[in-house]
């Protein structure tokens, strides 16, 4: 392996960049954000499905199963590839209806890009953890970056068993992996996913084409949550940053804001003064009920600079913008 040294950092030969899952909420923004700062055809682009239209036209894509090892090594191998983002999952309230897909989606990609790191194959990878490793006996507000977790959803105990992993290839083969505890996503370019937050984009969707909305949570939820251009900010800002300021290697807690679906309907209504909303929880309320409310993020503050830009006003105002732009 070929690395130069640059500018005082260590730059490898290895200028590939693959996002893994970029058909999803957080792939398809990432992808074309990665373009823009290290050109198209640096970044490939690759799901098990076929990607939106912006993606596909904007540089390479490839069908991929991450389950399927030996295409993933082709690939790798043939966009010279030196980061991998892993973002391919089954979410929450997916997941407990399958559970070992989920299982075997949500780890053995993982173990897949590791084992690739580890020998030598690719040179950074992040992985996205969760808010979703809390559990019900985990502290609900302001949690710690180190306390409690004890998760008692599929998708939880695989984000948790995935840090743990994550952090053992670090330690053990040096393997520089990254990663965050993403909160509740909230986005207008691409449909969500099937998480437990999923409500607050469902719910900007009605207020825009002037329909009622019946949340599947109870209004007194409380939930960190962030708007996506910070998430990829954030992970972006991560992968970015010099190794050695790195402390933590199983997920960074991450978080811009909390609220709750009664404030959330709140807000819009400033915009929409008679969007309607009511409440009838489900399956998902019970997972919501095992999450926090907050979190505390000093330590990726203070590690490697991690600033939110947008507040729920400000998350709320432009996605309100931007989906009335789709729908007129």
């Amino acid at each position: 392996m070929i690395h130069l040294l640059i500018d005082n950092k260590l730059m490898s030969d290895k200028t590939g960049i693959l996002v893994i899952g970029a058909s999803g909420q957080i792939g398809t923004e990432l992808v074309m954000e990665l373009r823009s700062r290290y050109g198209a055809e640096n970044v490939v682009a690759s799901d098990l499905k076929t990607a939106s239209e912006e993606v596909l036209e904007s540089g390479p894509f490839e069908q991929l199963d991450v389950l399927d090892r030996d295409k993933l090594q082709q690939i790798i191998l043939k966009y010279n590839v030196g980061q991998v983002y892993l973002l391919a999952a089954l979410l929450s309230a997916t997941a407990e209806q399958k559970v070992m897909p989920a299982w075997n989606l949500n780890m053995y990609g993982l173990f897949y890009v590791l084992e690739m790191a580890r020998e030598g194959l690719i040179d950074k990878i992040f992985w996205p953890s969760s808010i979703a490793v809390f559990g019900p006996n985990t502290p609900k507000s302001n949690t710690p970056q180190s306390t409690i977790t004890e998760p008692v959803t599929v998708y939880g105990i695989s984000k948790l068993a995935g840090e743990q992993w994550c952090a053992y290839y670090h330690q053990r083969y040096g393997v520089d992996v990254r990663s965050l505890r993403y909160p509740g996503l909230i986005g207008y370019k691409s449909a969500p996913g099937g998480g437990t937050t999923d409500y607050a984009v469902d719910i900007f969707h009605k207020a825009v084409s002037g329909e009622p909305y019946e949340c599947f949570l109870d209004k007194h939820t409380r939930l960190p949550m962030m708007y996506m251009p910070d998430a990829i900010k954030a992970t972006i800002g991560i992968m970015e940053v010099p190794a050695e300021k790195l402390k933590i290697r199983a997920g960074y807690n991450i978080s811009a804001f909390s609220f709750t679906p009664e404030d959330l309907a709140m807000v819009i209504r400033k915009h929409i003064p008679d969007f309607v909303v009511t409440y009838k929880p489900d399956f998902r309320q019970a997972i919501a009920n095992g999450w926090p409310g907050s979190v505390d993020d000093s330590a990726a503050r203070a590690d490697w600079g991690w600033k939110n830009d947008y507040n729920l006003d400000e998350m709320a105002k432009d996605m309100l913008y931007h989906l009335s732009e789709t729908v007129n």
